[in-house]
């Protein structure tokens, strides 16, 4: 078995024995297969491999003919929100979406706590991450996430765990109070700029929902150029869709160690991608800019910057300059795909984000 960190430096015979209670690999392997016995009923081979990350875990394995994932966390403040995000994504893996639905356990439970460690299974989703240099896999994962948001909207779970989800501060408080901590990266021009995009964005936008979080490509499978797998529902919140669009689109190139921006060019394709499925409202489309704007330029590192957060941000703030509404709105009509061309065949998953989890 081999065993790594996810993007940490670490090293991971400390941290397996540190920070996770093992004290080697066998250790580790005869405990995933005797857990999963236990609580699932069935038998698994020793794992293949290990990720950590964080306080998370993965471990993969074979049961039968299966493979298999096994995720767990040693980090109490987090189950609440573990059990959560199982609930959901076993609700929308029943709508047909495409996301690693979790194998219930032999009593029902998609999320289990055994011995101060909260954990689930999951099936193995064959794909590749996006690639931003594909177009058409950037748009498919536009129009799955404008479904996602469509699901999340009507979830039925949306009250079920106050404790998990609350409201965040108003956009223009969340912008202002980011500026006044006077960031190195923030010229005075992109803070001119900034201002005077966020002086002409609408109040009103559509009712706060559940977003996914961290929707980008270190979580987006896909085969072809469709999206097979939407993985790591955990850093689930409230927040308006227009926020999660934006924030992904600066993101969507993102991988676990390989950490750089994608072009304009690409975030358009996902809007576009987006608005296949749903259009956006004119509030919406004013603080589209601003939203991009604000994370390219929240991105840019202190110091050295290899991957080129600093170049992405001019150019976005030298676009939302000269911006208007109208130009963001997509340069594809609108179309409703089939009934049919909604459900993805979706096994199960791999996966993890750049953050504290995997």
């Amino acid at each position: 078995m081999t065993i790594e960190m996810l993007w940490e430096q670490d090293d991971p015979t400390d941290v397996l024995r540190n920070r996770f209670g093992f004290a080697d690999a066998e250790a580790v392997g005869d405990w995933v297969r005797s857990t999963v016995e236990h609580h699932w009923g069935v038998r698994v081979g020793p794992p293949e491999r290990m990720v950590m990350s964080d306080s998370n875990a993965l471990a993969w394995v074979r049961g039968g003919d299966e493979r298999l994932l096994v995720k767990w966390s040693v980090a109490p403040d987090r189950f609440e929100r573990l059990a959560f995000a199982a609930d959901l994504t076993a609700w929308l893996g029943a709508q047909g979406l495409p996301v690693s639905t979790p194998v219930p356990t032999l009593a029902g439970e998609v999320q289990v706590t055994d011995d101060g460690i909260s954990l689930g299974l999951q099936r193995v989703i064959d794909g590749a991450h996006l690639d931003v240099e594909d177009t058409d896999q950037v748009r498919a994962a536009g129009a799955t996430l404008a479904r996602l948001h469509d699901a999340l909207r009507s979830c039925p779970l949306h009250d079920a765990r106050p404790g998990v989800l609350s409201a965040p501060a108003p956009l223009t408080e969340q912008i202002a109070g980011w500026v006044a901590t006077e960031p190195s990266a923030l010229s005075p021009k992109a803070r001119d700029v900034l201002w005077r995009v966020l002086e002409r964005a609408p109040a009103d936008l559509p009712p706060l929902q559940i977003v996914h979080g961290d929707y980008r490509a270190a979580n987006i499978l896909c085969v072809g150029t469709a999206v097979v797998g939407v993985l790591d529902f955990e850093e689930l919140r409230l927040d308006h869709r227009i926020v999660e669009l934006a924030r992904s689109a600066v993101m969507l190139g993102t991988l676990f160690r390989d950490w750089g921006p994608v072009p304009v060019s690409v975030r358009q394709q996902f809007l576009d991608g987006y608005q296949t499925v749903r259009a956006l409202t004119d509030e919406e489309l004013h603080w589209w800019p601003v939203l991009v704007l604000w994370y390219s330029l929240a991105l840019v590192p202190p110091g050295d910057d290899p991957t080129g957060w600093g170049r992405a941000a001019v150019e976005q703030f030298e676009t939302a300059d000269g911006s208007s509404a109208g130009s963001y709105r997509s340069t594809v009509p609108v179309v409703f795909p089939p009934r049919h061309q909604r459900k993805c065949d979706h096994e199960d998953d791999t996966r993890d984000p750049r953050r504290g989890s995997c």
